[in-house]
């Protein structure tokens, strides 16, 4: 049988994918639901401006719709291609790379120190 470490491994293996997968889900909801309000406001502010005439010397809403647009397509821009360049996997290999870069500073340190002052270890003393 398998022991309790490899389970408990596997365990926490499974319910980080499980929290990936979830993220990812609420992501692409939020995403969709963007996409809604976007085309629901979009036909809003046309209607605003055409229908009820409030600034219609000016058609407004070319610019407020592009200017939304632009930001829909960061959103899709941040879901669909920042996300999948620097998921997890690319955290966790920057998180490993800066926890090397560490310890070898701590062993440079730790060298400098050692041919610095050199441990004295004095004998152990009876004690009787």
């Amino acid at each position: 049988m398998f022991s309790k470490k490899k389970n408990t491994k596997i365990d926490v293996e499974q319910h980080e994918l499980v929290e990936n997968a979830q993220k990812r889900i609420a992501q692409k909801k939020k995403l969709y639901t963007h996409f809604v309000v976007f085309l629901i406001g979009s036909v809003f502010l046309i209607l605003i401006n055409k229908i009820l005439k409030y600034g219609q010397e000016y058609d407004w809403f070319i610019w407020a719709i592009t200017f939304w647009a632009f930001l829909f397509a960061l959103h899709i821009f941040n879901v669909f291609i920042t996300n999948r360049f620097m998921g997890k996997e690319w955290e966790r290999s920057q998180r490993e790379k800066l926890i090397r870069k560490q310890q070898e500073r701590i062993n440079e340190m730790q060298k400098d120190l050692d041919t610095q002052q050199p441990l004295e270890i004095e004998p152990k003393k009876k004690l009787y």
